[in-house]
């Protein structure tokens, strides 16, 4: 295996329009560097004429290039564990292909860690971003979220968009969970870790892959990976229903008692079963979540299935 000083590994779903601008921007931003770098790009089961595109670049070499197709979408967390297992470089970077995420960056990252040996990690986070308010505030109740449940702390704004040693690659690939929260298992690992702002620029080409519901479903999965509290306030809310269910029922014996009354209770009865099946319903849905992700994890399948591997030594493509 060639020796690299940098990896640049970079995730790719229907980036036909962009890989070839990245890679000429690559190649410029580290032009006179003085070290070597690599490209490890990943089809994470393109759609588009993503891989047609890749393999152009990989017959060219105008750098060092490695493409990993895998055999369908796997999603992007998969992505960059595939490509942190074919990186090999003194240093990985993870980087969209986009180009949102300037390589120009990347080598102001080398750099701090060339010249800073207490720092194992520079990450970037976006000083000032472009979207709605409206995703901006689910954004930040995220962060504040997951920080007050979890063990962890995240940086809010911090993206996966960092430059880090092979210590710290080789601790993320030993992380062999099948859902996978990038920013969790950076916190979770630890290591000394450098932030650095940056700004996002406007897509080469394409539209975002990311939405509402897509995020919604990673903050879900960073909250259950990270976090058992969502099971105690299950247990929680249920013995607060039980000790009010149970007051209650104290409180309508002695009416019937004392007064004589007729139990009224139509309204009532409705209000409290519809609340009791509502929490219900809700503590199983939660209990559910680690269940099910328990389950997908004990089938022990691959994070991803690599279809096909093209590397720029020649003696191991597959």
């Amino acid at each position: 295996m060639i020796i690299m000083k940098l990896s640049l590994v970079v995730p790719c779903y229907n980036e036909a329009e962009n890989v070839a601008a990245f890679q000429m921007a690559a190649i410029s931003a580290f032009d006179g560097s003085g070290y070597d770098f690599e490209i490890v790009y990943v089809n994470d089961g393109s759609q588009d004429a993503t891989l047609h595109e890749l393999r152009k670049l990989h017959t060219e070499q105008k750098c060092p290039v490695k493409v990993v197709s895998l055999s369908r979408n796997f999603g992007k967390e998969a992505a960059l564990y595939a490509g942190l297992k074919q990186a090999c470089g003194d240093y990985v970077s993870l980087i969209d292909a986009d180009l949102q995420q300037r390589p120009e960056i990347v080598r102001e990252m080398v750099d701090i860690l060339e010249k800073n040996d207490e720092y194992d990690v520079v990450a970037a986070y976006q000083d000032r971003r472009g979207e709605g308010k409206v995703l901006s505030f689910f954004k930040k109740s995220f962060y504040r979220l997951i920080n007050r449940m979890s063990d962890i702390s995240l940086k809010s704004d911090a993206s996966d968009f960092r430059t880090f040693r092979r210590s710290v690659a080789k601790s993320l690939i030993e992380m062999g969970e099948y859902h996978r929260f990038s920013k969790g298992i950076f916190a979770w690992v630890g290591y000394s870790t450098y932030f650095i702002p940056y700004i996002a620029c406007q897509r080469a080409g394409g539209v975002s892959k990311w939405n509402f519901r897509k995020l919604l479903n990673y903050g879900i999965d960073g909250i259950i990976g990270y976090s058992t509290k969502p099971l105690r306030i299950a247990t929680f809310l249920g013995g607060i229903s039980a000790v009010a269910a149970f007051l209650y029922l104290i409180f309508v014996v002695l009416q019937k008692l004392i007064t004589g009354i007729d139990i009224p209770g139509y309204a009532t009865i409705i209000v409290l079963i519809l609340f009791l099946g509502g929490m219900q319903l809700l503590c199983t849905g939660i209990i559910g979540e680690y269940v099910g992700r328990t389950f997908e994890q004990s089938k022990n399948r691959p994070i991803y299935i690599a279809k096909e591997i093209l590397t720029y030594d020649k003696d191991s493509d597959q």
